[in-house]
């Protein structure tokens, strides 16, 4: 493992620790549904109909994670146009009920919404190539005071601690406050982020690294993201999202 990638999660055993104390909890004290407050079920605070709706990614492309109706691996956007990003993996499609979840994640601190949906997302990358380290894609200072919690560092540190992979929430900065990008349409997201993400103390060359998120919608700020890490020399940059927006 190179030099740059030196941090390591909560090892295996304290996860499976983890895991069997809060599937304890779950069985002596079975949760509501998050979504309709129905009893939860299987292990989760879902209900069956809620669990069953799920909306999890169909074939999607692999570089940017939109749903394919045939089982070509790339779609013609991203064969056009390869984007900075080698592969993209989103846990679900966005629609009911997880827009209803991610907001309030996202949004209100629900961090059990977070775990919920952070738990799906490390059961929907369990197969994939492992990468040297987790970046979570961070918040400007002044939104993080504002918010008081950074919702995809939840998400990276569920992620390393299920996984056992490094999570180094100290390499990638956000160091110019940008609007919200929920204001702006596609071509004046990419406008926001030009240079709103630095890479410090990355000091010898990385060969892989997961960028983390909860949502990709035109995929602005994980490319923007993406680009500073290639330029700071990262091999490959692929991305790990919750949901992905059509």
């Amino acid at each position: 493992m190179p030099d740059a990638v030196n941090q390591n999660p909560s090892g295996p055993v304290d996860g499976g620790w983890r895991r069997w104390l809060r599937n304890l909890l779950h069985g002596a004290l079975p949760g509501r549904c998050l979504v309709c407050r129905e009893p939860g079920a299987a292990g989760r605070d879902l209900c069956l109909p809620c669990t069953a709706a799920l909306p999890w990614m169909p074939h999607a492309c692999a570089r940017c994670a939109q749903p394919l109706p045939t089982n070509d691996p790339l779609c013609g956007a991203c064969l056009r146009r390869p984007p900075p990003l080698d592969a993209v993996i989103a846990a679900f499609d966005y629609g009911f009920p997880v827009d209803r979840l991610l907001p309030r994640f996202k949004f209100h601190r629900d961090l059990a919404a977070g775990a919920l949906l952070g738990d799906c997302l490390a059961h929907a990358t369990s197969t994939a190539t492992r990468p040297d380290a987790l970046i979570p894609v961070p918040l400007h200072i002044a939104r993080l005071r504002e918010r008081g919690y950074d919702q995809a560092l939840e998400l990276a540190r569920i992620l390393a601690r299920r996984h056992a992979l490094p999570l180094r929430d100290d390499l990638l900065h956000r160091v110019r406050a940008t609007a919200p990008q929920s204001r702006l349409d596609a071509k004046a997201r990419r406008r926001n982020l030009r240079h709103a993400f630095a890479v410090h103390g990355l000091t010898s060359p990385t060969a892989h690294v997961v960028l983390v998120d909860d949502v990709m919608t035109t995929g602005a700020t994980l490319h923007a993201a993406a680009h500073a890490l290639r330029r700071a020399g990262v091999a490959r940059v692929d991305a790990w999202v919750c949901a992905r927006v059509r």
